[in-house]
């Protein structure tokens, strides 16, 4: 192996050997310098600002989670959609085929979801 390859991974484990030990000595200044009074109050999981209440069973709509995963679909698709408009518009025409591809089967998807009724809110 050359020196310089032998000189670059020294670095790369003098700069993790001071991370490890930066992040060990904020542990331990958190852990001497925090306050503690432990209280039932501190004990209790919060939910935005109501006290916890004792567990009551209810019924999950599953069309939350539907229309949740199409978001999270539509929203992927856009962005893969604005760096391939920024950086392969002048590229190979086969690249603008192939987000046609991915285009028209997310497309097929809402078409499907809507025949089924996927996207009706009662």
């Amino acid at each position: 192996m050359s020196e310089g390859y032998v000189l670059n991974w020294i670095a790369v484990l003098v700069v993790a050997a001071v991370g490890l030990v930066a992040i060990l000595l904020m542990f331990a200044a958190s852990r001497l310098l925090a306050p503690r009074r432990p209280t039932e109050a501190k004990d209790s999981p919060y939910e935005c600002g109501i006290p916890a209440a004792p567990y009551h069973w209810s019924q999950i709509q599953i069309r939350y989670y539907v229309f949740a995963i199409i978001f999270i679909i539509f929203d992927v698709e856009a962005v893969f959609l604005f760096p391939w408009a920024l950086i392969f518009v002048e590229s190979v025409p086969i690249v603008f085929y192939e987000m046609l591809i991915f285009i028209g089967v997310l497309f097929f998807g809402v078409i499907y979801g809507w025949r089924k009724g996927v996207l009706q809110w009662r």
